[in-house]
């Protein structure tokens, strides 16, 4: 492969042109594509397999137009203290504001509070329902601006008026991807001490992330993939692609600096260290193709869709960096190396990496242990671990959603908001009132519900809708427990009536939601672990290190799924957050930190061993190949893990409670793992281990594939004499420019 890859970067080097132009193409193609596609509304999340989804398609069936996934709106308004709304004053304010919802094109019809009777019965507080006839993402901005303004002419008549619904998912404000190009500027600029090397992994990863995700928009109407399956592909294209174009320019760089040609040395970092990136890429691929073992449709295309973006960025860090570096010429190196007197020795004084090798080779075990130890701490918090999905319960204080969710709390009881959907199948039952009738006796005869509707039957009249409210808030256990007891109660009901009862609605759908991703991340980390462990065994060709490198990113991951818990479950140093409400970790918070964080953790794996690698297949000792790794690779991985850092670090500062979880727990995963396990953990395990590290059985040698990606095989092709050519045109140029 790196023979292969050698050949490649030489190309790209010389017919620069033409590379740079095929990709600038593409991102031209892809950008008309998206520009041309229609547009793609499909938000639909299903979780098939589940009671809450059979439920849901039942719904849709036997209850035709009830469509549940249009937005909708809830206005909840409470009178002034003393007053109480059937006031004749209040009662007109509140009539006032549904009369102007109702004139709002897009809305399909608003229930006053009087008529529907949803006033609490100490009559302070109400709320008003409004539908909408479009979803949530095709709503314009100018029905949000109606239904503010009409919520704002009730408080200016003296009311508390709060909006809460899904007509205020909007799509997420951008920004935060711009904060982390910004950071990753200085720190490459810090890195390499040149503008151009620091603007070439920036150029080539927005060129990979354009055509990425202009690529997914304009495919979304024919996969039928939603709005927010770019999201995941933007994250991870964007970091892999500055990491990927990284590691190339700064081995590009070390070639110069040992006299090479420059064409000569664009060949020899594609091959060399395009090696690692081929493989780097391939685990990325792995945990993101791998969460479709989660069957959950949504996951699986943002999986796929993200898994597309990584394969693009590995492509343009192969052949679009060494042309890039073709028209860069010197500029690529720092000024003071530029402005060096030809044959100036090269300051040979043991930088940061070196010096911090030889530091931990000579106290191993204490490395080792304090890292163990220490994480090992960190995660303890992870044991209690509980999962959910968050509601308008955990978003911001200061927000309209939490404020009408704790008025529509205090009013009516906490589990008012989240109320559970109980569909009856009575198609096959003999007496299908009778049987809906014990249904709804046995329903409030459970513990912790309050109050069960009277049964709604559709048209047909063979399947009936009862509404039970719990006593408890949505996303406590005792809510969970009553869902699971409802459920067990089904099979009697079932055996006596002869009718079929599905629990369903937001609430019993985030446990099932739960429940399926809780049950998924054993067989999702057996699948990624496993595949990555036979994929990195024959990338280092040894037994050892892979097993490190697996058991290395679990600590991580563990770790900072404890610091999650710390931080949002219990409440730990959560003012320093910006942590307001603590409940349950999001249940896709585990899955997500394993796909994410595993790909970026064997990318630093990847470039730091490799190069040990090489050295010690050149001939260096164990300790000292350990030490040369660190030399080349420390800075480099150091700048990758603090850009990444950055970037999800950005999040923290969002009001969502959501996207604020997932910055912080990406950012504390990418810091444990770079700069604990990768930085510090591995070195001394290496140096414990020696020679034994690099071990491999021979039948198993035998077996697995040589991909030399130490470039061991290219260093001999390499001295072996060959017969002077004269250069061509281009190379010409390049001669006269020097």
């Amino acid at each position: 492969m790196a023979t292969f890859l050698y050949r490649l970067g030489r190309l790209a080097y010389r017919r620069r042109w033409y590379f740079a132009l095929i990709w600038v193409l593409l991102l031209v193609l892809a950008g008309a594509g998206a520009a041309t596609a229609s547009k793609s509304s499909n938000n639909d999340f299903s979780i098939p397999g589940t009671e809450a989804q059979r439920a849901f398609d039942l719904l849709e069936k036997r209850f035709p137009g009830n469509n549940e996934q249009n937005a909708s709106a809830r206005i909840v308004f409470k009178a002034p203290e003393g007053q109480k709304l059937t006031d004749a004053k209040n009662k007109a304010a509140v009539e006032k504001v549904i009369a102007e919802l109702k004139h709002s094109p897009q809305v399909a019809g608003a229930a006053d509070p009087f008529v529907g009777k949803t006033v609490n019965p100490a009559g302070t507080t109400g709320y008003a329902s409004a539908a909408y006839k479009v979803k949530s993402m095709d709503l314009t901005e100018d029905s949000r601006t109606e239904l503010k303004d009409a919520a704002q002419h009730g408080r200016d008549a003296g009311l508390t008026v709060e909006v809460g619904g899904s007509v205020l998912q909007e799509m997420p404000e951008g920004g935060s991807e711009v904060i982390g190009i910004a950071v990753s500027a200085v720190v490459l600029l810090i890195t390499f001490g040149s503008l151009v090397a620091a603007g070439l992994p920036l150029l080539t990863a927005i060129i990979g992330v354009g055509i990425g995700v202009s690529s997914i928009a304009a495919l979304a109407p024919l996969l039928d993939l939603s709005t927010s399956t770019s999201t995941l592909a933007m994250m991870i294209g964007l970091a892999v692609g500055i990491d990927y174009a990284l590691f190339i320019v700064s081995r590009y760089r070390a070639e110069l600096a040992e006299g090479r040609e420059r064409e000569e040395a664009a060949g020899r970092a594609v091959g060399t260290a395009g090696s690692a990136v081929v493989f780097a890429g391939l685990t990325v691929v792995i945990a993101l193709a791998g969460l479709m073992v989660v069957n959950i449709p949504m996951l699986t295309k943002m999986g796929m869709a993200a898994a597309g973006t990584v394969t693009i960025a590995v492509l343009i860090a192969l052949s679009l960096i060494p042309a890039l570096l073709g028209f860069a010429g010197k500029q690529v190196l720092a000024r003071k190396v530029r402005k060096a007197p030809p044959g100036a020795a090269a300051d040979e004084k043991p930088n940061m990496g070196t010096r911090w090798a030889r530091l931990v080779l000579r106290k191993p075990v204490l490395v080792l242990v304090a890292g163990v130890l220490g994480l090992g701490a960190i995660a303890v918090p992870a044991a209690s671990l509980e999962l959910g999905l968050p509601d308008d319960g955990a978003a911001s204080k200061s927000s309209t959603q939490r404020k009408a969710y704790d008025l529509l709390s205090e009013g009516f009881g906490p589990g008012f908001n989240g109320p559970l959907m109980v569909i009856t199948d009575v198609a096959d039952a003999k007496d299908p009132k009778g049987a809906v009738q014990k249904v709804g006796d046995t329903l409030k005869g459970l513990d912790n519900v309050a109050t069960v509707t009277p049964a709604h039957f559709n048209p047909a009249g063979d399947t009936a809708m009862l509404t039970v409210v719990p006593k408890s808030k949505p996303t406590s256990t005792d809510t969970e427990d009553l869902v699971h007891a409802i459920r067990a109660e089904g099979g009697s009901l079932k055996a006596d009536t002869g009718a079929e009862v599905l629990v369903t609605g937001s609430t019993a759908m985030n446990i099932d939601v739960s429940q399926k991703l809780n049950d998924a991340l054993l067989p999702y980390l057996a699948l990624v672990v496993g595949l990555a462990f036979l994929l990195l065994m024959v990338v280092f060709r040894s037994v050892l290190v892979p097993l490190k490198a697996a058991l290395g990113f679990l600590l991580s991951v563990v770790a900072a799924l404890g610091a999650v818990v710390a931080v949002f479950q219990w409440g730990w140093l959560g003012s320093l957050f910006g942590v307001e409400e603590t409940g349950p970790i999001m249940s896709m918070m585990p899955i997500f930190m394993v796909g994410v964080v595993f790909g970026l953790a064997m990318d630093y794996e990847v470039f730091l061993v490799t190069r040990m690698r090489e050295a010690f297949v050149h001939g260096e000792r164990p300790g000292q190949a350990v030490v040369t790794g660190f030399k080349h690779g420390a800075r480099v991985v150091t700048a990758a893990a603090i850009i990444m850092m950055s970037v999800f670090a950005g999040f923290i500062g969002s009001s969502e409670q959501m996207i604020k979880m997932i910055g912080f727990g990406l950012a504390i995963a990418v810091f444990f793992d770079a700069f604990v396990v990768r930085m510090a953990i591995v070195p001394a395990v290496l140096a414990l281990l020696g020679k034994s590290a690099w071990w491999l059985p021979g039948w198993l040698a035998k077996i697995l594939p040589n991909v030399d990606v130490e470039g061991e095989g290219l260093q001999k092709q390499l001295a072996e004499p060959v017969a002077p050519k004269a250069p061509d045109a281009d190379e010409d140029r390049e001669l006269i420019k020097a």
